[in-house]
Order: C-alpha cells, then structure tokens, then sequence
C-alpha cells in the first residue's frame, strides 16, 4: 500500500463492495476472482480495514436512513393493533407497553442531548474565558 490516505487499488475498492454485498469472505473472493486467502490478507492490512470499516458505516448509515423514514407506518401500526377492538388483550398490552416504551427512549433521548450541548456551551464558554486572559 501507499502512504495514508493513499487511494485502494481497484481490485480492493471491488473486494470492499464484495464484501458488503456477498454472504461470506469466499463468496466474495470469488465474485471478484481473488483466492480466499488473498482477500484475508488484504483484511488485515490497515488503509483497507478502515476503508472497509468506513464502507460498512456509510451502508449501516444507510440501513438507519430507511428505518426512520418507515418509523412514522411503524408507529401507525402499533396504534391500530392497540386501538383495534377485535385485537387480543395480550397483544394490546405488548403494542401499548411498545409505544410508551419507544415515548420514554425518545424523551431520556431529548434529555441526554439537552445535556451534551450544555456541556458543549460551557466548554466553549471556558475556551473563550481561557483565551481572553
């Protein structure tokens, strides 16, 4: 490999979406036309294990993306389920308990972010009070 940052050579950056998109390392080896051992190799070597772990955040990133944009038929989901007269009790109560258990994450969520950016104002407050001396 090259110095930091340097580029992946194209087979890599190939071997890198294998990875992503194949069930296993010897899959992936073949759907690129590199032996098992060669891509384990490559595994180990640094610049590509951060490529390669930078690559799969970009995807779980992507994942996360699809998830909160289906939250909102998720939530209507579990209203109706609770809400439905012919719905069993047990399954009402599991729905009900669902949705005040999400309500609550959310909220310690908020407070958790309220919390941060406070701490964040302060240690910037402090930053500045520490330069003007």
């Amino acid at each position: 490999m090259s110095g930091h940052g340097a580029k992946l050579p194209r087979k890599m950056e190939d071997a890198i979406a294998a990875l992503l998109t194949q069930r296993n390392t010897e899959e992936a080896a073949k759907a690129i036309g590199v032996s098992t051992k060669t891509l384990l190799r490559w595994m180990k070597d640094p610049e590509f294990d951060a490529a390669y772990r930078k690559a799969r955040r970009l995807a779980f990133g992507q994942s996360v993306a699809r998830l909160q944009q289906a939250s909102g038929a998720a939530v209507s989901t579990l209203l109706k389920v609770m809400l439905e007269p012919g719905t069993p009790p047990a399954t009402k109560v599991r729905a009900a308990d669902s949705v005040l258990d999400h309500a609550a994450q959310s909220i310690e969520i908020e407070d958790i972010l309220a919390r941060i950016s406070e701490i964040e104002r302060n240690l910037e407050a402090n930053k500045q009070q520490g330069a003007g001396r």
